[in-house]
């Protein structure tokens, strides 16, 4: 039975590898996203306490499983129970190029253009990934990693096929 997390910086990949790992392997896919945020114009971060209910609904509900964010302390409530974690570290620029590209996030946004206003920001947080010392950080990330003591993967940048 797998149980899978999978977190890193926005733009990281989190998402395409859970959705494929979900289909190949019939896992049931949680977005820490829908946990994290409640539906409020600006949204408004839940307390964790909160989210922590709606996470154990999901475990009861499913014994395989991916879950994906980049929220450390709702990614602690995960491992515990996982078989299994892969960073996605593939660099600042990778992330903002997957960020540009990004498909249109139904479940996050209305429409393809109010996801688009938030681009700019959003790449100025990925900018700070290195840099921030909070719960969507580097440290916080690399911190999880190292502390999971079950399979673990981290991804970094593809290796470029150029030579100098």
């Amino acid at each position: 039975m797998q149980r899978v997390i999978i977190f890193g910086n926005s733009g990281a990949g989190k998402t395409t590898l859970a959705k494929a790992l979900g289909e190949e392997f019939n896992l049931a896919h949680l977005d820490l996203d829908t946990l994290a945020w409640r539906s409020t114009a600006p949204p408004e971060r839940r307390a964790i306490a909160e989210s922590a209910i709606e996470f154990e609904k999901f475990l009861s509900a499913h014994t395989a499983w991916v879950i994906e964010g980049c929220y450390a302390d709702l990614i602690e409530l995960a491992t515990p129970h996982a078989t299994e974690i892969i960073f996605l570290n593939p660099g600042i620029e990778a992330c903002i190029n997957h960020c540009k590209n990004r498909p249109w996030e139904p479940h996050k946004y209305k429409s393809k253009a109010e996801q688009d206003a938030n681009l700019d920001m959003l790449i100025t947080w990925v900018k700070q990934y290195d840099t921030r010392d909070d719960e969507f950080s580097l440290t916080a990330h690399k911190k999880i990693f190292t502390s999971f003591h079950g399979k673990k993967t981290e991804l970094g940048a593809p290796v470029s096929n150029t030579q100098a």
